[in-house]
């Protein structure tokens, strides 16, 4: 194995844990076990197929046993606690909503969506390193895409605001 074509893919993957974790640190974490293992794996890589979709599966995997290691907790959503939480009055960056919309998609989708759009793979690519059909995946982006859509349209606003504003609960939209 060539040492020098996996440095290549170090960047893309650091992006792809970035996002998946949603923390530096754990990022970083995550890309160093992921070279870790290809290293010790390497002889199960077979030559002359794709090295990028290997590492990427490689990092897929060790992040679901990293995810099922960590204890159960409920997950904390950032709007509930929003008002606790000291910020910035200022602008809000684009990229930080962007990022805190993300880390809102549930994780399946957030991770097709992050390998078709972000690190361009194809869905076959896509669904042979997530282990499933190509038809999940495009489901996944699908339903990934419009999330963030509604995501990024509605901004900060959370269902108690939307209530207190118009006195209406939020409209749950079907989307399958």
């Amino acid at each position: 194995m060539d040492h020098h074509r996996i440095i290549d893919h170090v960047p893309a993957l650091r992006r792809y844990a970035r996002v998946l974790t949603g923390d530096a640190w754990a990022a970083d974490d995550l890309v160093q076990d992921t070279l870790e293992r290809a290293c010790n794996k390497w002889r199960l890589w077979r030559v002359g197929s794709d090295l990028r979709a290997w590492l990427f599966t490689l990092m897929h995997n060790l992040y679901l046993n990293q995810r099922r290691a960590l204890p159960t907790q409920a997950p904390l959503d950032i709007e509930e606690v929003q008002d606790q939480l000291p910020g910035d009055t200022g602008p809000s960056d684009d990229a930080l909503d962007l990022e805190r919309c993300l880390q809102r998609l549930p994780a399946e989708q957030r991770a097709v969506l992050l390998l078709v759009a972000m690190e361009d793979m194809g869905y076959e690519d896509t669904a042979r390193i997530l282990a499933v059909p190509v038809g999940t995946v495009m489901s996944r982006l699908s339903r990934a895409r419009a999330r963030l859509r509604t995501l990024m349209e509605r901004g900060p606003a959370t269902a108690a605001t939307t209530v207190a504003l118009t006195g209406q609960p939020p409209v749950l939209r079907r989307l399958k």
